[in-house]
């Protein structure tokens, strides 16, 4: 075989590779914008380039949900928001925390009781930097959102520490 078509082997195969990753689904809980369920949706996972996600985030964004970083305590945006509302990836605008879940754990991130749909969230483990811990991941387009602790209030008693970097606040009612 020449290198030609090697070359043409090789572009067919990162070719279909991606048509099929771009034609994954999944299935995710679609909301409202009062955050009322609309119910189980079977949607098309989002998949894009870090080039087409460095186009469309912030530096911090990025850092944090394409790259798995983190962002500074008390900085973010968010932590210490207090509205009614509902908070979606901001990556691809899934539902995923209500802020009647919210709650102030000290930390200097965003922190909840429980996701609006575990539907809409993915854990795995986290062994970075020597810890053991609970990453999350919107299930969508597997944008890392933060980690799950088992220090929470009631009812669950866990700890949704999420960067508000990965999160986009929208209002209770707003679009």
């Amino acid at each position: 075989m020449n290198r030609r078509n090697l070359l043409s082997g090789a572009v067919f195969f990162a070719f279909a590779r991606n048509a099929h990753a771009a034609a994954e689904m999944v299935e995710i809980e679609t909301f409202d914008s009062n955050g009322k369920s609309l119910g189980l949706s079977r949607v098309q996972k989002t998949i894009k380039t870090d080039a087409e996600w460095r186009a469309q985030l912030s530096p911090l964004a990025f850092e944090v949900t394409r790259k798995d970083g983190t962002e500074r305590a008390f900085t973010g945006p968010d932590w210490d928001n207090h509205a009614d509302g509902i908070y979606r990836c901001v990556c691809c605008d899934t539902a995923l925390f209500d802020s009647q879940t919210k709650y102030d754990s000290g930390t200097g991130w965003p922190s909840f009781f429980a996701p609006l749909s575990k539907a809409n969230v993915v854990e795995s483990a986290d062994t970075a930097f020597g810890m053991r811990r609970v990453a999350v991941s919107c299930k969508r387009c597997d944008a890392h959102l933060g980690h799950v602790f088992t220090d929470g209030p009631k009812p669950t008693g866990l700890r949704y520490c999420m960067n508000g970097a990965a999160l986009r606040f929208v209002g209770r009612g707003q679009a």
